[in-house]
């Protein structure tokens, strides 16, 4: 898929939104990629989910055991990337502020680990999801993403495939510019924080 396909699929669901963002990594933005709009379709999910998997090399894609997502924004894309390679799916969550598993999932010691998120923007939930990954034993081998907005500052220590790479542009705090802080805050993403 192309970038202007992946983009099309965005805007057929209405998933590209316009305004102030507050976003879960703490930047703020113009733009927001409501990835659970994009994903509501299960065949537009399956297909984002199968060009993902086609960004993955054949010898990373080869030892992939098992697919895990954080929670919320990475579970429909993790669970879809699963049923593409034809492993089991399963997700971290925040119930105290810090990833773990839950609901009776786990890795085996060593097992290899392929980390899916919808969208990176900073790549913390990423990096906090490969901490709980490694400390329930497994070893994250390879991480992609729907979308890639870190402009390419998301760093981790696996290779990272996103489908697309998209620049909008994300502020800190005090560097929002004027235009943009005179429009009200919406804050869409899953952490409260």
């Amino acid at each position: 898929m192309t970038e202007d396909e992946v983009l099309s699929e965005f805007r057929a669901s209405e998933a590209l939104l316009e305004g102030h963002f507050l976003l879960s990594s703490g930047r703020h933005s113009a733009h927001y990629l409501q990835c659970a709009r994009v994903l509501m379709n299960p065949d537009r999910a399956a297909r984002l989910a199968l060009a993902l998997v086609h960004k993955i090399p054949r010898e990373i894609r080869q030892q992939i055991a098992k697919v895990v997502s954080p929670a919320m924004g990475g579970v429909i894309i993790g669970q879809e990337v699963g049923r593409a390679l034809g492993v089991d799916a399963m997700f971290v969550e925040r119930p105290t502020g810090t990833f773990e598993f839950r609901r009776g999932f786990g890795l085996a010691k060593g097992e290899k680990v392929l980390l899916v998120e919808d969208v990176v923007t900073t790549g913390l939930s990423s990096r906090e999801a490969m901490g709980a990954i490694a400390s329930e034993g497994g070893q994250v081998i390879a991480a992609a993403s729907l979308v890639d907005r870190s402009g390419g500052a998301a760093a981790f220590q696996v290779p990272f495939f996103p489908l697309v790479e998209l620049n909008f542009p994300t502020y800190a705090e005090d560097e929002v510019p004027a235009e943009l802080a005179a429009t009200p805050i919406i804050k869409p993403g899953s952490r409260k924080n």
